[in-house]
């Protein structure tokens, strides 16, 4: 089930960089954007998985019955990064006019389902996450 979500989210990250990419001939700045949004995701996926396996050998090191699941797991968090970073490395070695061509669908989106999709990838950050914790706190 969790590898339905990733294709979820590979597939928004793709169809908001289809939208800045169609819209860098008006736009200058969304090729920076673009970048930007490609980095800061490939750096969102080394701090999970860090922050993932570090928690694994937390658990590994107070329950010793669990090491066989929790290399398992820990095993799963490695190639659902690797997966996530194979993708944006394809991003980044494809020029911004030939990643169009590589589009998943034929649906285009628009600035208000641009918005949305920024909003919803923003929302599954950690920070955001954890918005609430800080507010109750």
């Amino acid at each position: 089930k969790a590898s339905g979500g990733e294709d979820e989210i590979q597939q928004l990250q793709k169809a908001l960089l289809d939208y800045l990419d169609e819209n860098t001939e008006t736009d200058a700045s969304l090729v920076f954007s673009r970048k930007f949004y490609v980095a800061q995701w490939f750096r969102d996926t080394t701090m999970e998985t860090e922050k993932a396996i570090k928690s694994q050998k937390d658990e590994d090191s107070s329950e010793g019955t669990h090491h066989a699941k929790d290399v398992e797991t820990t095993g799963q968090i490695m190639h659902r990064a690797e997966s996530r970073k194979k993708f944006l490395r394809s991003i980044i070695k494809t020029a911004p006019s030939q990643f169009s061509t590589l589009k998943m669908n034929s649906d285009t989106v628009d600035y208000e389902d641009a918005c949305l999709i920024v909003r919803y990838l923003a929302s599954m950050r950690p920070f955001a996450q954890s918005f609430d914790i800080y507010l109750t706190q």
